[in-house]
């Protein structure tokens, strides 16, 4: 299935979400009458995910000089990732911060992008992304608008902050080969901000209890799979902390029936790589990096290459083999990458192409696996 039929299809379903529907939208068909669903014949599918887009003042005046002057355009610096995106049969990106409408974009410490970002990220081939962050409340409630609208525009659905209450209560909802993939986001924090008055939904942010009802909701409007992005962690720290190693042990704990009610957390925030780790049989991704940033300073002041460091991590999922049960991570890969003048840089490519960047490789690698993932079957993907 092609990127734009996926999306069509993820679109038709999450309507049917928002209005109730209560059975799969795609194939009534595989649902029995009062009673558990069918097992889907399917080959299963993969999902890749990526780490922060949080453009920067440089990095917009890239896309300027990229697009001849006249506008902005992204696709050349994420053109590096296509190869990897684009065959996903769901892939999820993570959009830091808000758009504006006026072209008065800023790099920080408000960040205000320009909307021509989500026409990239769907060239591309990304079917949706986390929107809950930080930065959410930016632009205020004018960014999230605009985010979402120009989101819609580009044809990539999109989860974690919303223009209505009953758009924030419907996951974004993809079908691949046979399985539908809900996806959830949520943020630590706001940056101190209040949530807007009387629109307490504008952004998701993490509540344990919420995401375990959020995750039950998804299954029982049809989700197979269901994916959890968080905002979270120490910003510059390569280890996971104590909130993140926490809320993944009581998130991947979770179970309706003796079914796990998440099957995959990517994290963001910290703008550094963090670790792979299976927790309760459940692949978390503490965080994914940024996969687009300019340079910045890390908390003592000091400019951190690692703030351009990332990975994109890619799960092979295979159905159950009877009703009802989990679908199960067959192969779970990571592939590092680096934002380098103004360029998406796949590592292990280059390397092969003869630059000189295994340090910064090895190092992606050393820490991905600092926590055991090699012994539950991480590799690194190509």
């Amino acid at each position: 299935m092609t990127p734009h039929a996926r999306r069509a299809a993820a679109a038709l379903t999450a309507a049917l979400l928002t209005a109730g529907a209560a059975c799969q939208a795609h194939d009534p068909s595989s649902r029995q009458a009062g009673g558990p669903a069918a097992a889907p014949a399917t080959r299963g599918f993969t999902l890749v995910a990526s780490g922060d887009v949080l453009p920067h003042a440089p990095v917009i005046e890239q896309a300027k000089a990229d697009a001849g002057g006249i506008g902005y355009d992204f696709r050349p610096m994420l053109a590096a990732a296509e190869p990897v995106v684009s065959r996903a049969d769901v892939a999820i990106c993570h959009l830091e911060t808000v758009f504006g409408e006026d072209g008065d974009y800023s790099g920080y410490s408000a960040f205000v992008s320009p909307p021509q970002v989500a026409l990239g990220l769907a060239a591309i081939g990304y079917d949706g992304c986390s929107t809950a962050s930080n930065h959410a409340l930016d632009y205020d409630t004018a960014g999230i608008h605009s985010t979402l609208n120009a989101l819609d525009r580009a044809g990539v659905q999109h989860t974690g902050s919303a223009r209505l209450a009953p758009e924030a209560a419907a996951p974004a909802m993809f079908h691949a080969d046979g399985a539908q993939v809900a996806h959830l986001a949520y943020t630590h924090d706001i940056n101190g901000r209040p949530l807007p008055a009387g629109e307490p939904w504008a952004v998701n942010l993490i509540d344990r209890d919420r995401i375990v009802a959020d995750a039950r909701a998804a299954r029982a409007a049809g989700a197979d799979v269901v994916v959890v992005s968080l905002g979270w962690g120490t910003e510059w720290q390569d280890e996971p902390d104590a909130q993140q190693l926490r809320l993944s042990r009581e998130l991947t704990a979770s179970q309706t029936k003796g079914r796990p009610d998440i099957d995959l957390i990517l994290g963001t925030r910290a703008h550094v790589p963090q670790p792979y780790e299976k927790v309760n049989g459940t692949w978390v991704v503490y965080g994914l990096g940024d996969q687009i940033a300019g340079e910045m300073a890390n908390r003592e002041g000091f400019r951190d290459p690692r703030g351009q460091e990332s990975t994109i991590g890619r799960f092979t999922f295979a159905p159950p083999a009877r009703a009802g049960e989990r679908w199960q991570v067959t192969k779970a890969e990571f592939i590092p990458q680096r934002f380098d003048l103004g360029r998406v840089v796949d590592l292990n490519a280059a390397i092969a192409q003869g630059a000189g960047t295994a340090p910064v490789r090895d190092r992606i690698r050393d820490v991905v696996l600092r926590r055991g993932a090699a012994k539950d079957g991480l590799v690194m993907g190509s």
